[in-house]
């Protein structure tokens, strides 16, 4: 299941550019959008620094959060999370409203287990390699996982594990899977490590020449 967590939010009329900038500057909060559920769109602000603190949690992107908007509870989820391109800042939150009865779509974290266990790396002397950290599903609210769990322990050297290995919870489905097995994506593998000598023959190809060094350095 996935957390329990809140987050205080007030409607605002003021919106607009000129607006949201001293939200932020003035107010110390973010504009946000929360919408869905069948009613219209309400623009919202949160404080930056509660919002900021949640958002540090991984599962604050794959958890219902109770937006208290002007102390009326509403179980939505984070769409969209929008940061300053420079600074260590959010600028705009596009949250979404859930109904309890109908299906969301989510993307939740994948946990990878028994990795140094494995007969691919402890035995094999592999390397693994992750091609995704997460994936979409589609589930009921009440059967939105925190995280998903991807058990590493029977994979040896160049097995591959796809979306189809993974064992889902309980009435959750993958989006990528229900649109055909041809999307059945590589999740992760175990590959050959590099030796040394393949290491330093990497390296010593990236590093250019001293040749080339003298003649990058040349002008005319």
């Amino acid at each position: 299941m996935s957390a329990q967590l809140a987050l205080n939010a007030e409607t605002r009329n003021d919106q607009g550019k000129g607006a949201s900038r001293r939200l932020r500057r003035l107010e110390g909060k973010v504009p946000a959008i929360v919408y869905g559920y069948n009613q219209e769109p309400t623009a919202i602000s949160v404080l930056h620094k509660e919002i900021y603190k949640l958002q540090e949690n991984e599962a604050f992107f794959s958890s219902i959060i109770t937006l208290k908007v002007d102390g009326t509870d509403q179980p939505a989820i984070i769409k969209d999370m929008q940061r300053h391109p420079a600074k260590d800042a959010i600028m705009h939150a596009d949250f979404q409203r859930i109904d309890p009865n109908k299906n969301i779509v989510v993307h939740v974290p994948l946990h990878f287990l028994n990795e140094a266990q494995c007969p691919g790396v402890k035995v094999e002397g592999g390397a693994i390699s992750h091609y995704v950290t997460d994936i979409e599903v589609s589930c009921l609210p009440a059967n939105l996982p925190e995280y998903i769990e991807v058990d590493m322990l029977d994979v040896h050297l160049h097995q591959m594990l796809h979306l189809s290995d993974i064992k889902l919870p309980e009435g959750v489905e993958s989006v990528a899977l229900s649109h055909g097995a041809h999307l059945d994506l590589p999740v992760a593998q175990v590959s050959a490590a590099r030796s040394e000598e393949e290491e330093e023959a990497a390296e010593g190809a990236e590093a250019p020449t001293e040749a080339e060094g003298e003649s990058g350095g040349e002008s005319e």
